[in-house]
């Protein structure tokens, strides 16, 4: 099977062609120029350098949120875009999901964490064993002193990834409960382990047509509560 992924849900943007589990290319850039730059270019590239075209393509995944409200809808769309000619599946993913990739291959607790603002993150819990991802969480926003005494109940080595790592590994509840913060290299989401979760999406039958791909948000965007909160004071 041959899977385009991408990513473009936080500052960081990738993508990645690979064929039955293997990376036949991918680029990756932390530049912060927007998406709506990057990220047709570095598909264009991609598709360039290994000789081949949307309509040979098996699967379009994306990570699909928690993330960046812009970046999320920047990728959907632009999965949309390419699969729609072709009517080619599509796999919306995890970007947690896609982050706990890149430290499976320990043996440990995975907290993967991205920053919700407002004093929260958002995280899933993961375990790793023999290259095996064990969800042991659900996606949510959660503080960050909640998290980490979450983190110390369950035990074992526990490893910090994603652009919200940094800022649980500064807090004194993560610092007391020997946190490891991961590499930068292995730190931020990558459309590798995109497609490595869009593999599994395809196992357990979860992938959707193009036209049924949408954006998974975890609570509405600021311009929303916002509003929210306008309308419900003239009441």
């Amino acid at each position: 099977m041959k899977i385009l992924a991408i990513d473009s849900s936080a500052i960081t943007a990738s993508v990645a062609l690979t064929e039955n589990g293997k990376i036949l290319g991918e680029y990756f850039l932390n530049t912060g120029l927007t998406h709506s730059e990057t990220l047709m270019p570095m598909i264009a590239s991609v598709f360039h350098c290994a000789k081949t075209n949307p309509s040979q393509i098996d699967l379009f995944a994306v990570s699909s949120g928690p993330g960046s409200f812009t970046g999320i809808r920047i990728g959907i769309a632009s999965i949309k875009g390419l699969a729609m000619p072709f009517q080619t599946p599509c796999a919306g993913v995890s970007t947690l999901e896609t982050i706990a990739y890149n430290l499976a291959h320990l043996d440990c607790l995975i907290c993967a964490a991205m920053d919700a603002r407002c004093g929260q993150v958002y995280n899933a819990l993961f375990r790793a064993e023999k290259g095996t991802l064990h969800r042991l969480t659900p996606d949510r926003a959660i503080a960050v002193p909640e998290l980490a005494a979450e983190c110390e109940k369950i035990g074992g080595p526990l490893y910090l990834a994603g652009d919200g790592a940094m800022l649980c590994a500064k807090s004194e509840s993560f610092q007391n409960c020997g946190a490891i913060l991961s590499p930068e290299p292995l730190r931020y989401q990558r459309a590798w382990g995109v497609a490595k979760a869009a593999e599994t999406a395809v196992r357990e039958n979860r992938t959707v047509s193009p036209a049924a791909l949408m954006p998974f948000y975890l609570r509405p965007a600021q311009a929303e509560r916002s509003l929210k909160k306008r309308l419900g004071g003239t009441k």
